[in-house]
């Protein structure tokens, strides 16, 4: 079992950083029970037998704005550790369960919120999204040509900045509950979480390492050594030699012989330096150089698109991708030496736990039942 296992954490149906938070904690072993939207269960993200981040959690329908959804969801508190949701402020509290219910409910109980701009400050209340957040921190302008940001998908704000410092915020938060008795409130606002990660490079600001333009610093794309450059099948390697045994041992690996290579930190040498470099790298194929790299200490890898990293074989040594349900994924992570991550279950479908659950909660079938009728949940009460 997952370091994890034990521990009871309620997810309340979102998109994107909720779900994807809520696969961390159950790939490391905590029990997962999802409430699903009553209007439109699976009609929000990728249909749940698809998506890998609704791997290993039990599904409920609850239709929280009926007072017997509500309670149904207060009973559930009751006996779990962690609750988390991702509305706007403020939601939470017009259904009927936010923190402060909650937590009269159960003193212990951790109750995460995920959002973009946070519970607080004057935009808190508005619309957006990750590229809109790292807009705000600084991220998204460090990233890309000299010419425009990049978007780096919605790696750094939504998942980097959100789901990671959520779960880090909630398993604090749960370690000392279970140490005082006393639970509280996680704002994990994405837009702190990306700042956040920002930190190293107001640091090399203050020492005069860094500049705020684009593509012109060492790890933005403006040093030779550390790019990635277009082989001759028309793929791509990536390169990054910083410590100078490392660019030495590219410079013998690569063939890169001319004089001109010794001026690793030369900055002004940068362009003229990454011409050359192109040229030689433009020879072989991304295989061919691959192979020559391999395993040595050059800092050089193939760059893999997503289809293509599952058959890697240091990839496949650790188990880093599964196939689940039929679709191929990214595995558990991260490995632990006492506990053992399980192969998590398959997605189930919207809903599919319902029935289990409410009589764990102490409903009889004839309660059970009445909920179906009252509108309370609108899944099938199979299971």
């Amino acid at each position: 079992m997952g370091p994890l296992s034990g521990i009871k954490i309620i997810e309340i149906k979102g998109i994107g950083p909720g779900p994807y938070a809520g696969m961390l904690l159950a790939d490391m072993g905590a029990e997962v029970i999802v409430v699903e939207r009553s209007s439109q269960p699976g009609g929000i993200g990728l249909p749940t037998s698809n998506d890998p981040n609704s791997r290993g959690k039990r599904s409920i329908v609850l239709n929280l704005k009926t007072p017997e959804g509500v309670q149904a969801l207060l009973k559930l508190v009751e006996q779990s550790d962690a609750i988390f949701e991702g509305y706007r402020p403020g939601v939470a509290e017009r259904l009927g369960f936010g923190p402060d219910v909650c937590l009269a409910r159960n003193p212990k109980i951790v109750f995460g919120r995920m959002t973009g701009w946070g519970q607080s400050g004057p935009l808190s209340k508005s619309a957006g999204h990750d590229i809109n957040y790292i807009s705000l921190t600084g991220s998204l302008a460090a990233m890309g040509t000299a010419d425009k940001p990049m978007i780096p998908l919605n790696l750094v704000g939504d998942y980097a900045g959100g789901s990671l410092f959520l779960v880090m915020g909630m398993l604090a938060s749960i370690i000392e509950a279970q140490r005082t008795g006393k639970g509280q409130v996680v704002d994990a606002a994405i837009t702190d979480g990306s700042a956040s990660l920002m930190s190293m490079f107001y640091g090399m600001t203050s020492l005069g390492a860094w500049q705020p333009k684009r593509a012109s610093n060492m790890l933005d794309g403006a040093a030779h050594f550390y790019d990635t450059y277009t082989t001759s099948d028309n793929k791509h390697i990536s390169v990054g030699a910083i410590e100078p045994q490392f660019y030495a041992e590219l410079r013998r690996l690569a063939g890169l012989d001319e004089e001109a290579f010794d001026a690793q930190h030369d900055a002004a040498q940068w362009p003229a330096l990454k011409e050359k470099m192109a040229a030689v790298i433009a020879q072989k194929t991304r295989d061919e150089w691959a192979a020559i790299f391999e395993g040595s200490d050059a800092c050089v890898a193939p760059i893999l698109d997503y289809t293509e990293a599952p058959s890697h074989p240091h990839n496949i040594a650790r188990e880093t991708y599964i196939e689940l349900g039929g679709v191929m994924q990214p595995g558990t992570a991260p490995k632990f030496s006492g506990s053992t991550n399980n192969r998590p279950a398959p997605p189930v479908a919207e809903g599919s736990s319902t029935k289990a659950v409410l009589a764990e909660l102490g409903y009889s079938n004839d309660e059970i039942a009445a909920f179906a009728v009252a509108g309370a949940t609108e899944a099938q009460l199979v299971g």
